[in-house]
């Protein structure tokens, strides 16, 4: 484990956790890298809850808006950045603190998750041979080689299910690579994480939804994803983007997307929380509980 010290804040979505990292790096003469897999996109900004310049009061962030919406992102691309991003913050003597609430993103940086490095080429063409098979025939294909792996990953996960099938078709299953490693952080960590009452999560996620509505978010989605072909990007497949296919092609009105929106939203919120319990070791806090945590922040880190 490296003595480099990290600081990491989740938790489900709209739960203040923007606003916290950018109190904690005040106190701590920190900077914030984003560990949010749609942050990244350019030009997607009210559906991301993107934090604007303005707001970031002079917090450097890092790993927003550095990816053009066409192109894709994932999670290996993104744990090399943000473990780039960690030496950089280090090495200016400051403290480097995740914020987001992807958990795989902040997972795979924090800890020993190794990716394949294979040739794009060979994957390019492992992969089109595999897209022409059938769920159930990726199933069974697992079932064959590689039967642990589906005890995580649902039949009706197509993209789950290539991922995994691609890793046999290079040699080494996704139960190998995964019980090769420790499952171990690979740096000192402290985790905040911000839960509250149920209710009050899911009065949060509604009134984020309405005030995105406010703030001009169809108009957003229509500029970006106007064509049929700009709807196949994983960039639409973000919730807060993706339930608007309906409304761009005349057949749903906004007030079923809004609504949509915030049922996948607290359902995604839901699932964040399951996550976070279940792979970390999270110390949480109630989202008001803004000036014991930085407390605790600045008694982790010893700058108190």
């Amino acid at each position: 484990m490296s003595e480099k010290k990290v600081i990491a804040i989740v938790g489900p979505t709209a739960s203040g956790k923007s606003s916290l990292a950018i109190e904690a790096a005040k106190a701590l003469n920190g900077e914030i890298i984003s560990a949010d897999s749609m942050q990244v996109y350019e030009g997607m900004d009210i559906g991301t809850a993107k934090i604007a310049p303005a707001e970031m009061e002079g917090i450097p962030h890092h790993l927003i808006d550095i990816q053009p919406i066409d192109q894709p992102w994932n999670v290996r691309t993104f744990q090399q950045l943000c473990r780039q991003a960690i030496d950089e913050i280090t090495a200016k003597g400051k403290v480097p603190i995740l914020c987001g609430g992807t958990g795989l993103y902040v997972k795979a940086a924090l800890y020993d998750y190794e990716f394949a490095q294979e040739q794009d080429e060979q994957n390019s063409e492992k992969q089109a041979e595999l897209e022409k098979l059938t769920n159930e025939q990726l199933v069974d294909l697992l079932k064959d080689k590689d039967p642990q792996a589906l005890e995580k990953i649902h039949p009706n996960n197509r993209k789950r299910l290539l991922r995994a099938a691609l890793m046999v078709k290079n040699g080494k299953t996704k139960s190998e690579r995964e019980n090769a490693q420790e499952h171990a952080p690979i740096y000192t960590l402290y985790i905040v994480g911000l839960k509250d009452e149920r209710a009050k999560e899911i009065e949060r996620i509604n009134l984020r939804v309405d005030q995105m509505f406010d703030a001009g978010l169809p108009e957003e989605v229509k500029r970006l994803f106007q064509t049929d072909a700009s709807r196949k990007w994983n960039s639409f497949q973000g919730i807060g983007y993706k339930e608007f296919a309906g409304w761009l092609d005349g057949l749903q009105s906004l007030d079923e997307v809004r609504e949509l929106i915030k049922i996948h939203t607290r359902q995604y919120a839901r699932r964040q929380m399951t996550w976070f319990n279940h792979q970390m070791p999270v110390h949480w806090y109630q989202p008001a509980d803004r000036k014991r945590i930085v407390q605790d922040l600045e008694e982790w880190y010893g700058r108190k």
